[in-house]
């Protein structure tokens, strides 16, 4: 339990640094006033689309739960939802959430294998739509990066998007398994080989699961889109709040670019570079002074509740050893 506590308060300083940050380098003489006129309904209408969003997460995993041969309910499904929240604020990220997954899936009576890849299927649909959107947001908005042509981002987003369908091609028809051995073997560290070639076999296990039912595979893609855009709809609805006039093609678009980056954060949760991304993407869109409030707002009710959800949820149906784990890759096994 010290552990825990050591990593909560290490969490919670972070974040309070980050969050003060962020506010004091972005408040100036307008910050007040502009705040004066915020609409508390539109916190509300932000947290609607974020339970939406998770329980839309929730029926795409039980979805694809139901495609490897298996079943959860909808408590169970979102119960591994709010798991991946939790461990993924607490551990390295992508991995430690991966491995949240894995926990409450074999704790539904799920498979360790199945369950594995599943975890990493999940990811794999969401990065998959994210890219299918990236030429459209590149066409749409001139800004996202700026001193970079549309037309260069149009085609790297382009590029981006046929390199993970050659990939998922490769992986499918066992074309990309000579490829994997040899980037395998220039890994010095047999830890990290290991980890290498078992998130390929997961992967390759995922695609070729889902191919087997294209019908419900393009359901899942479609409702893993869905999911995300409730969730990015925080954004634009405390805009709203704000009294800021919202174009919401171009709100969103910078949501789904800057949540691109946030897969690859090497920080738990994205926390520092999803506050820094957000007060780029935006401080023109929101009026002056309030940029920074946004981005903290954002952050508490995109990330940190859900946060503590899980954290009920790891500690009710996992147990309270959970918390005395060391949050590694090798933790599911």
């Amino acid at each position: 339990m010290n552990k825990v506590c050591v990593r909560l308060f290490s969490l919670t300083l972070f974040v309070l640094l980050i969050s003060g940050a962020v506010i004091y380098f972005t408040v100036d003489i307008n910050t007040l006033a502009n705040l004066y006129v915020f609409k508390p309904w539109s916190v509300g209408l932000a947290v609607l689309a974020i339970s939406v969003g998770l329980i839309l997460d929730g029926t795409r995993l039980m979805h694809m739960v139901k495609i490897s041969g298996e079943h959860i309910t909808l408590k169970q499904s979102v119960q591994v939802v709010f798991g991946n929240y939790f461990l993924a604020m607490l551990g390295p990220g992508a991995a430690a959430g991966a491995i949240a997954q894995v926990m409450f899936l074999k704790k539904a009576g799920i498979p360790s294998g199945k369950a594995a890849v599943l975890a990493v299927v999940r990811t794999i649909v969401s990065i998959l739509f994210l890219a299918c959107c990236l030429p459209f947001i590149f066409l749409h908005d001139e800004g996202v990066l700026p001193g970079v042509s549309n037309d260069l981002m149009v085609v790297v987003g382009t590029l981006v998007l046929l390199v993970m369908a050659a990939l998922v091609y490769g992986i499918r028809y066992n074309a990309a398994d000579y490829a994997a051995v040899r980037i395998s073997r220039r890994i010095a560290s047999h830890r990290m080989r290991k980890n290498f070639l078992t998130i390929y076999s997961d992967s390759k296990a995922g695609i070729q699961m889902l191919a087997q039912s294209p019908a419900s595979m393009l359901r899942v893609f479609f409702e893993s889109g869905l999911s995300l855009i409730f969730i990015y709809m925080v954004v634009p609805c405390l805009m709203l709040g704000l009294g800021a006039d919202v174009d919401w093609l171009t709100v969103m678009g910078r949501m789904v670019f800057l949540n691109i980056l946030l897969y690859f954060s090497p920080t738990p949760g994205g926390s520092g570079i999803a506050e820094g991304g957000f007060v780029l993407l935006f401080s023109d869109s929101v009026p002056a002074g309030t940029v920074g409030v946004l981005a903290v707002a954002w952050r508490f009710i995109a990330e940190y509740l859900p946060f503590f959800v899980g954290l009920y949820y790891s500690v009710t149906v996992l147990g309270k050893d959970i918390l005395n784990k060391p949050i590694t890759q090798d933790s599911p096994q």
